[in-house]
């Protein structure tokens, strides 16, 4: 059975997994970076991108090896070209083109949110398409439609910040650890989900957008009072619990309110979740919920797949049957790809 290499170094994992021809995953290796950028409370551009060069070698080796394959075995190379910090994404396609090149195999340019939505269906015996792609992560919170694994338009994103790009910034108010997600959703099993009443923001709105900017600062009054020469410096920590709680709480809200949205604006009756986010319990189970209730098909990336990892690049495979790869002076886009545009390339040479 034919093999690929997949790739991945969108942000501050570097990530490499062996995926064979069934979409099968031989090994799947995540180097995290969170030690490097916990101090600074978020991801700096530069220190990843240097992380990635140090890594991305160990890394394939290490997928190699434990998928016992070697690179003679591969029929192909993918990598995540789209989007994501410009020199963290170069230093996987500059690897990805080497190999390539060196291997005389096909390249496959891979979009990061595609994938995402792809994971959600790995493991399944029939396909999950089509459906409302909903990705949550801390780069991006947006609701797609997706008619195939290669046609996933944009119908919705966020006007700021992003659910987990809140959970970063509120953590940091807080004074809870970095990453933000595992520390609120931790700090939010004692607390009360109505102990502060915070804003859900444009659940009034006949948007289909995010914003989650609003809610942040909101956060940030509550925790030390408004601006002035009263505003506390610091969080008390009796507070942190409970406000935790109300904010995991506002933004599970929120989310599940756009998502069910889009589900009857778009006529589809299958949710497919995945990105970061999507790894937190409270938001699976409000998720699980709510589809029971509306009667809709629910399927969520499994929490390993969730995080970046390089295996959901097995969506790679779809290209490959389509005759659609990359040729060697492929670029990076680091930005969104615009939306209501199917995301279709055009065939390598």
């Amino acid at each position: 059975m034919q093999k690929l290499l997949a790739i991945e170094s969108s942000c501050d994992e570097t990530s490499a997994a062996v995926v064979a021809e069934d979409r099968s995953v031989l090994s799947n290796v995540v180097a995290s970076q969170f030690e490097l950028h916990e101090d600074f409370g978020g991801v700096v551009p530069e220190i990843a991108s240097r992380a990635h060069v140090r890594r991305i070698i160990p890394v394939i080796e290490q997928a190699l090896q434990q998928a016992n394959c070697e690179l003679k075995d591969l029929s192909a190379i993918a990598v995540t070209s789209e989007p994501g910090l410009v020199g963290s994404l170069l230093v996987g396609l500059t690897a990805a083109k080497t190999l390539a090149l060196s291997l005389n195999i096909p390249l496959v340019t891979v979009n990061h949110i595609d994938a995402h939505i792809y994971a959600c269906g790995m493991g399944q015996q029939s396909t999950v398409f089509p459906c409302v792609g909903f990705v949550v992560s801390g780069g991006h919170t947006n609701l797609y439609d997706c008619r195939s694994p290669t046609d996933c338009r944009l119908v919705a994103g966020t006007t700021d910040d992003a659910a987990g790009e809140a959970f970063d910034k509120v953590a940091r108010i807080l004074h809870l650890p970095y990453p933000g997600g595992p520390s609120i959703q931790k700090a939010a099993e004692s607390g009360n989900p109505t102990a502060f009443d915070l804003p859900r923001p444009m659940m009034r709105s006949d948007k289909p957008n995010f914003s989650f900017s609003g809610l942040k600062t909101a956060v940030l009054y509550a925790a030390r009072g408004v601006p002035g020469p009263n505003q506390l410096q610091s969080t008390p920590p009796e507070i942190v619990p409970d406000l935790a709680a109300s904010f995991q709480q506002a933004v599970i809200d929120v989310l599940l309110f756009k998502s069910h949205g889009m589900l009857k604006k778009l006529g589809y009756r299958r949710l497919c979740v995945g990105g970061g986010v999507a790894a937190n319990g409270p938001f699976r189970k409000g998720l699980v919920d709510m589809c029971k209730r509306h009667g809709y098909e629910l399927l969520i990336a499994a929490p390993e797949l969730c995080t970046d990892n390089a295996a959901m690049a097995a969506i790679a495979w779809e290209y490959l049957e389509q005759g659609m790869t990359a040729t060697l002076d492929a670029d990076v886009l680091p930005g969104l790809v615009r939306p209501n545009i199917s995301r279709k390339r055009g065939k390598g040479k």
